[in-house]
């Protein structure tokens, strides 16, 4: 029915191609302004709607640029709070955001601040923590910032070029703006992507000269955490009832590491970014144990007694990491 729905809404869709086209050129017209900074600031993002993998990314550069002043500025997806917001040892979801807060709880050495005008964003971090560099999340589509690097993400199942527009694509840019990045991360491969397919996907993707294309897997933590820092192999949800909770956008690469381990459950799958309620939550108590995403664990902690988590992080071919490497260290 979904789908037939999507169908439905082409005529739709070709107003937000056309909206989308038009807002773009003003922009490269100079109708509309956008502001670079001197601070150096690398925009991390895609041309469709969630599930490329934007956070993990954030934290691989996060972990690469170890040693630099970073802050990290995001819009703060379903906060409750309003404007300028800089986490700190007080600070929530409902302040943040469930990703910035996860980013913020694994890395407190880096500010994360949230704020949905990038330009108001970048001004406060300026001023109040003077950072040498600021990762932009998600800000691949908000022009108002021209920023010194851009790297754009998009899925080996579905790349930018063989998607549509919303509603009934999941475009919400146009794929000519890819024309804007620096590098291309395919994400979501197969750990053992041949070279004959790496050189397919390029051709399709049509980089421009010195437009680097590179390809990523997910790797995932080869035993489950508690909240407690507790560590457990997969035999720990043997002859227990398992509900595996999902609130992502593309949950299968999850869902398929976990069967690949043997644990057996029940998958209880959500919208991305949901908010779980309380008679959910309850639910979710009636299983032995709730094995949940490192993404879903900070919209649950605190609720369940037995949560468990499973970290995910992107992964490159050394070659790729190099090339990653030289063109962010080319930046200073």
């Amino acid at each position: 029915m979904w789908r037939f729905l999507r169908i439905l809404a082409f005529p739709i869709s070709l107003i937000y191609a056309f909206v989308v086209y038009l807002r773009n050129r003003f922009y490269d017209w100079g109708w509309l302004s956008s502001k670079s900074y001197e601070v150096q600031t690398i925009c991390v993002g895609n041309l469709s709607v969630g599930g490329t993998g934007k956070t993990p990314m954030i934290e691989y550069l996060i972990r690469l640029l170890n040693g630099k002043k970073l802050a990290v500025l995001s819009r703060g997806y379903k906060r409750i709070s309003e404007g300028f917001v800089l986490a700190d040892s007080k600070s929530s979801i409902a302040d943040l955001g469930d990703e910035p807060f996860q980013i913020y709880q694994k890395f407190p050495e880096t500010q994360v601040a949230v704020d949905t005008n990038r330009q108001n964003g970048i001004q406060n971090l300026m001023e109040l923590y003077n950072p040498e560099m600021i990762l932009l999340d998600d800000a691949f589509q908000h022009r108002k910032v021209t920023p010194t690097f851009s790297i754009l993400l998009t899925t080996y199942s579905k790349l930018y070029v063989d998607d549509w527009y919303l509603p009934t694509g999941n475009l919400r840019d146009s794929k000519k703006e890819s024309r804007r990045a620096n590098i291309i991360v395919v994400t979501k491969c197969p750990a053992n992507i041949s070279s004959k397919e790496r050189t397919e996907i390029t051709a399709k993707l049509k980089p421009k000269e010195n437009q680097a294309i590179l390809f990523s897997w997910f790797v995932y933590d080869d035993f489950a955490r508690h909240g407690s820092g507790k560590q457990v192999d997969w035999n720990h949800f043997v002859d227990k009832s398992v509900a595996v909770v999902t609130g992502i956008a593309m949950p299968e690469p999850f869902i398929g590491f976990l069967e690949s381990k043997g644990v057996k459950f029940q998958h209880l799958k959500f919208g991305d970014h949901h908010y779980f309620t309380p008679n959910e939550i309850e639910k979710f108590s009636t299983y032995d144990v709730v094995l949940t995403t490192e993404k879903d664990f900070v919209r649950l902690e605190g609720a369940l007694t037995e949560l468990f988590y499973v970290e995910i992080a992107h992964r490159f071919s050394e070659e790729d990491k190099a090339i990653l490497k030289n063109k962010i260290d080319a930046l200073n």
